[in-house]
């Protein structure tokens, strides 16, 4: 099958001693609170790092080690962070305790070694808050409505009284709820009314009351639908398929369905209170090895349904990384592939076949065209490619599980390139201070690299040879994707000799005309014509090597004593460049 398993201790079965829970649990360290801080704000949210391999982490927060009387074993699902909703005791020295969830193939949960902070000493009240449900001027409230309110940092408790009228308390007077963030009125409310609320937020530093009352008004009488709960999947569910057929009970009343699906308790990514008229829907494309949370609300012309709680499932294992229930390893089931994301091919090659070296159970071939679109083209492990352009290469392993035979792929895209052996254009040489230097100018389609004098290299990247010695020369060019290698001699063309160092145009008859002079080391070489230059790359003559050469003359006039340039070129096209003196 092909399965990748990267081999980690899982506790010897969970505990063989302190030091195996930590090789385990040495991942989720905690982000903030740092282990041992101190002075912690009581608002903050607490946070941590990915362990590979973990679908999932619940959550405890309590006074003493792995102590639960805070927060109680709340599965946040892949969240890696968790808000107290009510906030953490000021001055207090607490202890967070991270448990890796495992919901599928009889793991046990793995309970992490606790972390312990000390928390701010608060020395202010509170402020006071907004309400959150029903939030201020709301109007059309169901009368069996219950009051939330927002969390306000640093309050231990809260107060709260409503009444029909501004400041009158005569439907609850300053009654205290203790540290909750709603109250649900005794009976319900009078339809059709203005009702004013006053939540006073307090800690042992006092409150800052009167805090500003807000108010809603409430509609007709009328009522509310119940709430709905999962029938498919059920409540906690495992091995639940990746595009789930999702069902709920239908609720007498209900005109319709709100519903929030997302991967932890706090987020909504696959659904975000999206409405649905149907107690059912189809859900495309979830991840693997996640647990859901689900909250489905009913509603009416009277309004949601109130209290309707949460609920979750998880997901098949799909391809991995996950812990092994029987051998305590990391599985990874999608094959490790090495493809290049470049190929070339020679064009006279084509078709071009290109087989996978991969070890996987199964392999394909897409041809990508200029809109993105792919075609499958081969489905072996070998491809033939026709032409230039952009593909996909994927190798896949496949393997049973509870809902059916599941395919993890690996995929590379990749570009194809055409190729071809290289032309030489030109040699030039040029002289330097210690040797002269060859420049090698080629054309083609292809990726080139260069060597000398031998065809098995050493070949390098770049066209220009540095402080070369006089002499005879092979120069080869070599396609790095296989596909030849040219070639050029340079006989006796590396030297200036024959090529004077400078004249004298003065009329004495003694080197009064700079021409090439073929001497017993250049006698191979046949020069075809000579440009010469200033220095600042003007042309300023053109001489035949049959011709007496330059007179130091432009357009008839005397040019004045200066360094100039020639170039030289020969019969089979390299170039020899230097310079010379006019003296006058």
């Amino acid at each position: 099958m092909g399965v990748v398993k990267n081999n980690i201790i899982f506790f010897i079965f969970l505990c063989l001693s302190f030091y195996s829970w930590a090789q385990v649990c040495n991942s989720p360290v905690l982000t903030f609170p740092l282990n041992g801080s101190t002075n912690v704000p009581v608002n903050s949210t607490i946070t941590w790092n990915a362990v590979v391999g973990v679908p999932g982490y619940i959550i405890s927060i309590g006074t003493t080690p792995g102590g639960v009387d805070i927060v109680d074993n709340t599965n946040v699902g892949s969240s890696l962070s968790y808000t107290p909703p009510l906030g953490l005791p000021e001055n207090t020295q607490l202890y967070v305790t991270i448990t890796l969830f495992f919901f599928s193939g009889g793991n046990p949960d793995v309970v992490c070694p606790s972390v312990m902070f000390r928390t701010e000493d608060v020395t202010s009240p509170p402020a006071c808050t907004m309400l959150l449900n029903p939030v201020d001027g709301a109007t059309n409230i169901n009368i069996a409505t219950n009051i939330s309110w927002n969390y306000s940092p640093t309050a231990t408790g809260y107060r709260i009284s409503m009444s029909t009228v501004p400041g009158a308390g005569n439907i609850v007077d300053d009654q205290d709820v203790f540290n909750v963030l709603n109250y649900n009125p005794v009976l319900d409310l009078p339809p059709s009314t203005q009702i004013f609320v006053e939540v006073t937020p307090y800690n042992e530093n006092g409150d800052l009351s009167p805090c500003p009352e807000q108010s809603f008004t409430t509609g007709a009488v009328a009522t509310l639908p119940g709430c709905a709960t999962l029938i498919n999947p059920l409540n906690g569910a495992i091995n639940v398929p990746l595009t789930p057929f999702i069902e709920w009970t239908a609720v007498v009343g209900a005109s319709g369905y709100r519903v929030t699906i997302g991967s932890s308790p706090f987020s909504a990514e696959v659904l975000d209170n999206v409405i649905f008229a149907t107690n059912s829907t189809f859900v495309l494309d979830f991840e693997p090895n996640r647990t859901f949370f689900v909250t489905i609300i009913p509603f009416n012309a009277a309004g949601n349904a109130i209290g309707c709680t949460q609920e979750s499932f998880s997901t098949i294992l799909g391809c991995g990384p996950y812990f092994d229930s029987v051998t305590g390893e990391l599985v990874v089931i999608n094959p490790e592939i090495s493809f290049p994301d470049t190929i070339s091919f020679c064009q006279n090659e084509a078709p071009f076949v290109v087989s996978s070296t991969d070890t996987a159970d199964g392999f394909r071939w897409f041809q990508i065209d200029q809109f993105g679109n792919e075609t499958l083209i081969s489905d072996t492990a070998e491809v033939s490619l026709m032409e230039v352009g952009s593909y996909r290469y994927e190798a896949y392993n496949t393997v049973a599980q509870s809902n059916g035979t599941v395919e993890c792929p690996s995929s590379q895209v990749f570009n194809v390139v055409a190729s071809e052996m290289a032309t030489i254009n030109s040699v030039l040489i040029t002289e330097q201070a210690s040797g002269f230097r060859i420049t090698v100018e080629v054309s083609g389609m292809g990726n080139y690299e260069f060597a000398l004098n031998d065809i098995n290299g050493q070949y390098q990247d770049s066209n220009v040879f540095n402080n070369i010695p006089a002499g005879s020369y092979t120069v080869f060019v070599r396609d790095k994707n296989g596909c030849g290698v040219a070639q050029e001699n340079i006989k006796q063309d590396i030297t200036l000799e024959g090529f004077p160092k400078f004249f004298t145009p003065n009329g004495d008859g003694v080197n009064d005309f700079w021409q090439f002079i073929p001497t017993p080391l250049t006698g191979e070489i046949e020069i075809d014509v000579i440009h010469i230059f200033d220095r600042y790359g003007n042309l300023l003559a053109q001489i035949e090597p049959s011709s007496n050469g330059w007179d130091g003359n432009f357009n008839g006039r005397p040019l004045p004593s200066n360094d100039y340039w020639f170039r030289a070129i020969s019969a089979s096209s390299s170039q020899i460049q230097g310079h010379f003196a006019l003296k006058r």
